[in-house]
């Protein structure tokens, strides 16, 4: 199938244009950011700074934390008023819990928060049994209350404070925000209008909305704009009293400056944020208090939750190590152990950014003078150069965390603990120090989350870190510049050991960290690129045929066919199957092995589509395995249900089975038997079997299909049983049987059967397969999966899924959806929810056009490709 898959090769290795605006848009601000810091600081000492940083009087901070803990606590209003639009009840105590985690993730994260919290409130509200409609209903419910918050909030700032406009502009008609102002409150005016008005759902881009009742909208306004005062106000009590600033206007600058942060699309804003409000404060206080202010309103917002955060993951971990329970969670920690990489990656992260900047800064005079009095000045500078060194470690371990590597969790423990020498014993920062040996606990105590034995270098890196790690970079060598401008660099200077040479110390630190990265870099662009597995040869489709006779699960036989590329642990115990088609990776099924080697395939196979562009996609997964697919960052769409036909009490008794036992003995009497045919008499059978193939294909008026079902293959159909109807010795139909490992399943695959046949010769044959494959103690008999079957209606549904559930109710005309799984219900089977899993976003059409083009060349060969069609009845 390579064929297909050449075009997925062209596509670039390199970011995606959209992710690269991005990133660029990011630099650019974050650049400006930095120039506008520069140009209102340079006229500013250092000393001033800390000054101010370190006299914000304590009853301010006080204030501060309780300010800052009430809008966290105001955020959970938003999930609450969600919960009551879709009218799904959940306690207030997991939406708190949820609502804490998801924005002390994002916010240091997301460029909206809203939207980057919308994966932390995946995998919860997953967890406690929400579908991803409803999920996505919650998701876009609070959006839409953070920007009502923002619209009414600093509409009524805006009118009744308006800032004025630069001089600059030259704008004729006005040099205020004030008409901004009366546009903002008209567009929220404008929402409560509707929301009373309109009873019908609005359809934007195929997805119904209702609009919530009035009440439920006015409290949306409320509760976003009680959390936006609450966050100003945490930063409003840190700034010095001025008479010119009073509270309203300063909540004009602050959402002014908020709106600019999210734009940037830099995480949390940083430097963005804090450059736009120092800017706007600048007629209002001083450079050094704002600065300071604008500091520990970053810490105490922003850095202090999501530390909250971790040692909290951290101990739901310790909690379930000491309890003793090892695969069977309770609820609480299967959600969590989903959060715990992303939550430990950010917060290690933050630790290499703390490190790096602490490099750049001079100790502080009083505490640095009694640490020379303990410590030798050696033991000084190597700490100092140590500490930068972890930090820019830490940033890329940081990455390795999020992709749960085992090797990244144990040296981020030991640069971890080596920051914590580092701080104490170049300038007795014990503040650091404490944070870093708490992260230290709480990463250790999520060690079995950690578990992939797999290399760094082997990862594909995304466009963000890259960036957040250039910004980083960047920020840390113009702090060092800005704070020691007045150095008279030489040459000598790199070479300077002094107690006061922190200038020097700057330098050598600087070098060092980027030398680390420069080599890191160097090693990634020299590494094997990463080839796509051709067409397997005889060897390869041996190996998986021995993988797929220990597996329970039938469809690992469809490796067999050769038309599937496969790719292997690095054991060779276990493979998944794939093909290409455009830009879509699709796998079919669930890799195949053991779980420990398939959780890892699962990774090696989403890296090697990151290095070729492409996207993963997994046709007809199992409800069991979708966290898996979550970890990897893919979302889970309903297509269809499974039929499962259970053997153990399969008879043809009863009233229900009445029509298959009159088919049943009616063709016994005619003379019709069923044979089951060992393997090693298959090949004597093949002529016979490609006659009846070739002339079941000839009146379908179809050819042969592929990727998710078998096609007429000698090769394949020798390595397996066949059942046979005949009449007189003639053959009249077969199915090729696929036994699954220790009797668990058995299936079909390919079926064929003559125009002359009598109806109901498929209900014949399927009937003996069962009796025989009860007789053998097989415990499932696969039908096969019912395409769209088992899709609810719902508000704020996809477009899939309103479409889905259309076509299965109405859509016989062109393919009887309905009347398929109505065929096969008469087998009374178990159905299980069947899943496509591909990327999150609009890339879906794309991927349901690739797939069935992949699997016939047309939308007929998705609902044709299924192991009982309609044609079989």
């Amino acid at each position: 199938m390579m064929n297909s898959a050449k075009p997925a090769l062209k596509a670039t290795s390199l970011f995606p244009a959209r992710k690269l605006c991005k990133l660029s848009i990011a630099l650019i601000l974050s650049g400006a950011a930095v120039f506008i810091l520069h140009r209102l600081l340079q006229q500013y000492h250092l000393n001033e700074i800390r000054r101010a940083f370190h006299s914000i009087p304590a009853h301010c901070l006080f204030f501060c934390f309780i300010l800052s803990g009430l809008s966290y606590l105001v955020l959970s209003g938003y999930d609450t008023l969600a919960f009551r639009y879709i009218d799904k009840p959940l306690s207030y105590r997991k939406i708190l819990f949820t609502s804490f985690l998801s924005y002390a993730f994002a916010n240091n994260t997301g460029s909206l928060s809203i939207i980057a919290s919308g994966g932390v409130r995946y995998r919860l509200y997953g967890g406690w049994g929400f579908s991803g409609v409803e999920i996505a209903r919650i998701i876009g419910f609070c959006m839409i209350t953070f920007w009502l918050g923002i619209l009414c909030l600093g509409g009524f700032t805006f009118i009744f404070e308006p800032i004025a406009l630069p001089s600059m502009l030259h704008l004729p008609v006005f040099n205020t925000i004030r008409p901004v102002g009366i546009f903002c409150l008209t567009a929220g005016g404008g929402y409560l209008f509707a929301c009373s008005l309109l009873k019908q759902p609005l359809k934007v881009k195929g997805i119904d909305i209702n609009l919530p009742k009035p009440a439920l909208a006015l409290g949306q306004i409320f509760i976003a704009s009680a959390d936006l005062l609450f966050s100003c106000s945490a930063l409003f009590v840190l700034l010095p009293e001025s008479e010119r600033l009073s509270f309203v206007l300063f909540v004009g600058l602050y959402i002014l400056a908020l709106i600019i942060g999210l734009a940037s699309n830099v995480p949390g804003g940083l430097g963005v944020f804090e450059s736009v409000m120092l800017l706007l404060l600048t007629p209002f206080t001083s450079g050094p208090e704002t600065i300071g202010a604008l500091l520990v309103f970053r810490v105490i917002y922003y850095l202090l939750p999501l530390g909250i955060a971790a040692i909290l993951l951290g101990a739901v971990e310790l909690r379930r190590h000491l309890a003793g329970i090892t695969l069977i969670v309770s609820s609480i920690n299967k959600i969590t152990s989903t959060l715990v990489p992303q939550i430990m990656a950010l917060s290690v992260f933050v630790s290499g950014v703390l490190l790096l900047l602490s490099g750049t800064m001079p100790a502080v005079g009083s505490r640095f003078a009694w640490l020379t009095e303990l410590v030798p000045l050696p033991v000084i500078e190597f700490s100092h150069f140590l500490g930068s060194l972890a930090g820019m470690g830490l940033l890329i371990l940081a990455a390795g965390l999020r992709r749960r590597l085992r090797i990244a969790y144990s040296f981020s423990l030991l640069l971890l603990a080596s920051g914590v020498v580092s701080c104490l014993l170049k300038s007795l920062d014990y503040e650091k120090a404490i944070w870093l040996t708490i992260l230290v606990f709480a990463l250790y105590s999520c060690r079995s989350q950690f578990y992939r034995q797999a290399s760094l270098m082997k990862e594909s890196l995304s466009p963000e870190w890259f960036g957040a790690v250039f910004i980083v970079i960047c920020g840390s060598v113009w702090l060092g510049l800005f704070v020691y401008r007045y150095q008279n660099y030489s040459h000598d200077l790199w070479w300077r050991f002094a107690l006061h040479g922190d200038a020097p110390r700057f330098l050598r630190a600087t070098v060092g960290a980027a030398a680390i990265m420069f080599f890191f870099f160097a090693s990634r662009l020299f590494r094997p690129f990463p080839l796509v597995p051709d067409i397997p040869g005889p060897e390869d489709i041996e190996c998986a045929a021995t993988i797929a006779g220990q597996s329970k699960n039938t469809t690992s036989n469809l490796a067999l066919l050769g038309d599937k590329s496969l790719l292997f642990s690095d054991s060779k115990n276990a493979f998944l199957m794939f093909a290409v088609k455009g830009r879509s990776w699709i796998v079919m099924g669930n890799p195949i092995g053991p779980e420990e080697e398939t959780n890892e395939l699962l990774w090696q196979f989403r890296n090697l589509c990151d290095h070729y562009g492409g996207w993963p996609v997994f046709y007809e997964v199992g409800k069991d395995q979708l966290g898996k697919y979550i970890d990897i960052g893919l979302s889970a769409l309903k297509i269809g249900e499974n039929a499962m036909v259970p053997l153990d009490n399969f008879s043809l008794d009863g009233a229900g089975r009445r029509r298959l036992r009159y088919i049943h003995n009616r063709l016994i009497k005619e003379g019709y038997a069923v044979k089951i045919i060992p393997v090693e008499q298959i090949p004597n059978l093949l002529p016979e079997m490609k006659i009846v193939s070739d002339a079941w294909l000839v009146d379908k008026k179809t050819r042969e299909i592929g990727f998710s079902l078998g096609f007429f293959n000698e090769r394949y159909l020798s390595r397996f049983p066949a059942a046979i109807v005949r009449q007189g010795g003639k053959l009249l139909a077969f199915a090729n049987l696929l036994p699954g490992a220790d009797h668990h399943e058995l299936s079909i695959d390919l079926m064929r059967y003559r125009s002359e046949s009598p109806p109901g010769i498929m209900d014949f044959l399927f009937v003996e397969i069962m009796i025989w494959g009860r007789e053998q103690g097989y415990k499932w008999f696969n039908l096969g999966m019912a395409p769209l079957a088992g899709l609810d209606h719902q508000e704020l549904t996809s477009l899939w899924y309103n479409l889905g559930t259309f076509v299965y109710r109405h859509g016989r005309h062109f393919y009887n959806f309905k009347g398929l799984r109505e065929y096969k219900e008469k087998f009374n089977p178990k159905w299980e929810p069947r899943y496509l899993i591909s990327p999150r976003g609009f890339k879906l059409p794309t991927v349901f056009t690739n797939l069935t083009s992949l699997i016939r060349g047309g939308v007929k060969g998705f609902s044709s490709s299924e192991k009982v069609t309609d044609e079989n009845r």
